[in-house]
């Protein structure tokens, strides 16, 4: 290529005044005439300017096409940041500065990124109207699966202020729709406590309502539609004059049976028909009395509030079998007693939580100390580790107790301000139990504070016989003296008892909140003992001698 070059000189010089200088020559070695020469010059001179003009068309068509094109983004990034309700977004870029290209390159990724979050909040609003829309067939009860999700997100305002407008009405209808739950519960239940009264068949008059009512499908499946709503509230009305006509007709049963007493044959068996009758219903209302019952006092135990449910057991035995109350009538009593007994249960949730608490960190109290009083408990043996984590975690939890007493006191007194009687765990006042502990726990601190005086005052009188008499070995303690530490049994004590079995001193609780100082109680360990209190509490059952 080089040699090919170098022969060609037209293919060495670029330029064209070396390109003109060449076709001179050539023309003076051919004998071009001036006019021809003028001619051709004239020819190039025209071809150059077409050139330069084809060029300057193509730059003005790329120019007007970059334009365009930033001027369909600027508009696309008003649309957009218009749609999406973003104002004031930060990031745009300066209008004016830099080249097309360079204002196209600085709008490109803030194009992409909204076009991201349109995508992200067309999808939020998409869950929310497809959930509101889901809730809506639920309540008109067109629950049609081909209509589902049939519906066209509005792209021009995707605004964050009209989401918030979609969630609250979401909200709104999630809230009419727990209560039309909870109604279709309690009609649900109606009709099943007359269908237990009426002896009549409960699946089939509640499938006969709607499928979903069937009790093996889950709550939250249910029906609540208007149509299933208004079916609920004919049927319940349907039972109930079906209950009152029956009564009536029993009544007149009665009263016709007594007119004809004088037919022996027929009142005996009309009497004993009777009865077979009653003592069904009253089986039947027992079974449901008694059930209502169970389910109070599991509510009661659950919150730690101690009733006499023999009595009360005995008390509706006795109406039922009296005949004196309605069943309904029974029935409605018993539902709000369990009504008011949730409510008090979780007045009480908050109290009760602290409780379980603070028993928790007294029975680590408890095995704190029987592990300080434990004096092989650094010795190198199977599990000493483990046991010495659990020490130092349980430290930690006994010195939060204090103030896990002071917060009960002050929730405890609050509620009794508010609901103006006396709160009680299984029967004793809880004030009372902590203004026990807080007692107790001050008398052992008092105990290890004079263990520690008489420890200090024992090893003075040692110094000074050592300063008088000279160094001598220290006698043997006698056997008799040495307090012996036995272990405690296992197993968690009853804290039905108030935590009594864990506690220091004569003094325990009654029920009525008044101290009784003539029982004894088993021993205390709520105070941590550490290292140096464990040997003080040993060496402090010597006897302290007298000062010379």
């Amino acid at each position: 290529m080089a040699v090919t070059d170098a022969q060609n000189p037209l293919l060495a010089e670029h330029t064209c005044g070396s390109l003109l200088n060449k076709l001179q020559e050539i023309w003076d070695e051919v004998g071009e005439s001036d006019e021809e020469r003028d001619k051709m010059l004239l020819q190039i001179e025209q071809e150059c300017l077409d050139v330069y003009k084809r060029k300057v068309e193509q730059a003005d068509n790329s120019r007007a096409h970059l334009l365009q094109s930033l001027s369909d983004a600027k508009i696309e990034l008003s649309s957009l940041l218009l749609a999406l309700g973003e104002n004031n977004f930060m990031e745009m870029p300066d209008k004016t500065s830099g080249t097309i290209k360079e204002q196209l390159e600085s709008i490109a990724p803030i194009l992409e990124q909204l076009w991201q979050q349109k995508e992200e909040r067309i999808k939020e609003f998409s869950d929310v109207q497809l959930q509101i829309q889901k809730i809506c067939a639920e309540i008109t009860g067109d629950l049609n699966p081909e209509q589902a999700g049939t519906f066209a997100v509005d792209e021009s305002d995707l605004s964050l202020k009209k989401l918030d407008e979609y969630q609250s009405q979401l909200q709104e209808l999630q809230r009419e729709k727990s209560e039309r739950l909870h109604k279709v519960l309690e009609y649900v239940s109606t009709v099943h406590d007359l269908c237990a009264v009426l002896g009549m068949d409960f699946f089939s008059i509640a499938t006969e309502v709607h499928p979903s009512l069937n009790e093996s499908i889950g709550v939250h499946s249910k029906s609540i539609s208007n149509g299933t709503l208004a079916k609920l509230v004919k049927t319940v009305s349907t039972l109930k004059e079906d209950k009152k006509q029956r009564l009536h007709k029993v009544m007149h049963l009665k009263s016709m049976l007594v007119k004809f007493f004088r037919c022996v044959h027929i009142f005996d068996f009309a009497e004993v028909e009777v009865e077979r009758l009653d003592q069904q219903k009253a089986s039947r209302m027992k079974e449901i009395a008694l059930k209502k019952q169970d389910e109070l006092e599991e509510i009661y135990a659950c919150a730690h509030i101690e009733i006499d449910p023999e009595a009360v057991r005995g008390k509706i035995l006795s109406l039922i079998e009296s005949g004196n109350t309605e069943p309904a009538e029974l029935l409605a009593d018993m539902d709000k007693q369990i009504a008011a007994a949730k409510e008090e249960a979780l007045s009480r949730k908050d109290i009760l939580d602290k409780v379980e608490k603070w028993m928790s960190a007294c029975e680590e109290e408890s095995w704190l100390d029987d592990y300080n009083r434990d004096e092989n408990r650094y010795n190198a043996s199977r599990g000493a580790h483990l046991n010495l984590k659990r020490a130092e975690k349980a430290r930690i939890l006994v010195n939060k107790i204090p103030a896990l007493v002071d917060t009960l006191v002050a929730k405890t007194r609050a509620w009794e301000e508010v609901h103006d009687m006396s709160f009680t765990y299984d029967g004793v006042p809880l004030l009372a139990m902590l203004d026990e502990y807080a007692m107790l726990r001050h008398e052992r601190e008092e105990e290890k504070r004079r263990m520690r005086d008489q420890k200090r005052y024992h090893e003075q009188q040692s110094t000074e016989q050592e300063s008088v008499f000279g160094s001598r070995p220290s006698p043997a303690r006698p056997l008799g003296n040495k307090k012996v530490v036995g272990p405690r049994p296992n197993g968690t004590p009853n804290r039905r008892l108030s935590l009594n079995a864990h506690q220091n001193g004569s003094r325990s609780i009654t029920k009525d909140g008044k101290r009784d100082n003539t029982r004894p109680v088993a021993t205390l360990n709520y105070v941590s003992v550490s290292k140096e209190d464990a040997a003080s509490h040993v060496s402090g059952t010597e006897p302290v001698p007298t000062s010379p």
